[in-house]
């Protein structure tokens, strides 16, 4: 499981290790973390709320470029992950507290019905499947700026990155991204704005079909 590859990753780290910058400017590996513990923590209220009548948002859907990843939005965003992480105090208190976090929303997770739908802090109903999938897209994402922040090999597991796949070819296949000499890793960095994509590159993306998601 994703969430657990990345606790036992930052398990340990000296305090040196958590005040490494980031790609994700400006934030830190504390700060990072902080993030990803943060919105994962969003679903026991989720969990907690009524269950809307019906789904209206897939995953693809939930990262349609508006108002949830404007400028404003991100600038508050940055800010709730450090005021999180420096709320916690040194780095194994935070490490801590994001395992205690996601083992205890993997929990309640399991314990919902097939089909349970959620409300999203944006307003989007969901089915949980497909808020999940956008939580792996975090842990997945995010976990390769720390491995990168940490000077590690990418701790990602093969279940996450074949989600997070799937979600971006959307049917094209990942034949189509080996064509174009990408690993799944590597992909995924293009994908997500880590690496940098050539001319060529992004004309063969764009007759793959292939999907690049909004991300804040």
């Amino acid at each position: 499981m994703e969430a657990g590859r990345l606790a036992q990753a930052v398990t340990g780290l000296s305090e040196a290790d958590w005040r490494r910058p980031t790609g994700c400017v400006p934030w830190r590996v504390r700060d990072l973390l902080g993030h990803v513990r943060v919105v994962i923590a969003w679903l026991p209220g989720m969990l907690a709320a009524e269950s809307p009548v019906r789904a209206e948002v897939s995953a693809a859907e939930y990262y349609r470029p508006d108002e949830r990843f404007a400028e404003g939005t991100n600038a508050a965003r940055i800010l709730v992950a450090q005021q999180h992480a420096a709320a916690q105090g040194g780095g194994e208190a935070l490490a801590a507290d994001f395992a205690e976090t996601w083992r205890r929303v993997h929990a309640l997770c399991l314990a919902e019905p097939d089909g349970r739908i959620v409300r999203t802090r944006h307003g989007d109903a969901m089915l949980l499947s497909e808020f999940l999938l956008t939580r792996v897209v975090e842990l997945a994402v995010h976990g390769l700026d720390l491995a990168a922040a940490l000077d590690r090999e990418p701790w990602l597991t093969s279940e996450a990155g074949d989600a997070v796949e799937g979600l971006l070819l959307d049917g094209a296949g990942a034949a189509t991204v080996r064509r174009l000499g990408w690993d799944q890793v590597t992909f995924l960095r293009k994908a997500t704005g880590r690496e940098p994509i050539s001319e060529a590159e992004a004309q063969a993306v764009r007759r793959a079909g292939i999907r690049w998601l909004t991300l804040g």
